[in-house]
């Protein structure tokens, strides 16, 4: 008996020694993996917090004021046009703008209110219009717009693709939609140039249109749905284009249209003889001419001055409360008594 269980024991250890030994699946160990590398564990002490509120506060606050401050010295006119420059007997709006025989040539008279020192930016504002729309985003081939040889690349160029069997060259509702009332403007009896150049982004006229590329089969349906382009220019020299082709990402937005350079003293008068071609009657849209001056913080925005001083005002009041309750009421750091199994004891 005493035999057989030592074979037994005896063979059964020879086969524990020659099976595979399990991997393990224990990771190494190091401090990163076992969170053990040095840390900064800040504790949050009263001191501290408001400190720290305080100091958001008078950062904040005088970025606030400094914003608002230069965004009140921008000096903006808006002129809406869109109905203005519709005849008081038109009763069909939409008619009259796709009736290409009929004359959309528009006056308008603007006044100066305050001194506006060059360089005016133009801006054209549209209102309601939803170029952020997913179909609309995606209607455009950037390999055509780029690249000469593929200029007959229309992939996602739905529904203006072809004409006549033709690739349309830029193809896509976002071309096709391109912006295209027109504006001159007169200062006492003096026109003002409009300087069009370098109004669109330099990565967008050196990376995303070629130079080799050129409008071709172009507006060239029955239906006109914006700006005609010149078949001589490239398509990286077609600014206006490109401007419009950055799509915006909110239904109400502007986009340059030029600069002018000369000083514009109060209370001059300017006036704007205007082609009101581009359709924004069929889906209620609103158009407007914007003429604007600019600060070191760019054009005229409120909401940036108003987001810091809300910020910093109220870091300034969460500072006061907390001043104010721990000179009231203030508290040991790390008290047990205030734990709840110590709270409630007498009840144990």
């Amino acid at each position: 008996m005493n035999s057989g269980d030592a074979a037994g024991s005896s063979s059964g250890g020879s086969g524990d020694a020659g099976a595979p030994r399990r991997a393990s699946r224990k990771p190494k160990y190091s401090k990163f993996t076992q969170q053990e590398l040095p840390a900064c564990k800040p504790i949050l002490t009263p001191k501290w917090v408001i400190s720290v509120f305080l100091l958001v506060g008078v950062i904040f606050v005088p970025i606030g004021v400094a914003s608002l401050l230069a965004s009140n010295k921008v000096v903006e006119i808006v002129d809406r046009y869109d109905d203005a420059c519709v005849p008081s007997n038109v009763t069909n709006k939409l008619a009259y703008i796709q009736n290409s025989t009929i004359s959309k040539t528009c006056r308008r008279t603007l006044k100066v209110p305050k001194d506006m020192k060059q360089p005016i930016f133009v801006y054209y504002q549209l209102n309601n219009f939803y170029q952020n729309h997913r179909r609309y985003v995606k209607s455009r081939n950037d390999q055509q717009l780029r690249d000469a040889s593929k200029a007959n690349e229309t992939t996602l160029c739905d529904p203006e693709k072809t004409r006549d069997g033709m690739a349309i060259v830029p193809c896509g509702l976002i071309a096709w939609s391109t912006f295209n009332d027109t504006y001159t403007f007169q200062h006492n009896t003096n026109n003002l140039s409009i300087d069009k150049t370098d109004i669109s982004w330099k990565s967008d006229r050196d990376h995303k249109f070629g130079s080799d590329v050129f409008p071709k089969n172009f507006q060239k349906g029955p239906l006109i749905g914006g700006k005609t382009l010149n078949e001589s220019i490239p398509l990286s020299e077609q600014e206006d284009l490109i401007v419009w082709m950055r799509t915006a990402a909110l239904p109400t937005f502007r986009k340059l249209y030029g600069r002018i350079y000369v000083d514009l003293k109060e209370n001059d008068t300017i006036t704007v003889t205007l082609d009101n071609n581009y359709n924004t009657y069929s889906f209620d849209g609103k158009k407007s001419l914007v003429l604007s001056t600019s600060t070191w913080l760019g054009g005229k925005n409120d909401f940036l001055g108003l987001a810091y001083l809300t910020v910093g005002g109220l870091c300034f009041f969460l500072a006061f409360a907390f001043t104010l309750l721990y000179l009231i009421k203030p508290r040991k750091l790390g008290d047990n008594n205030y734990l709840s199994w110590n709270r409630n004891s007498a009840g144990h």
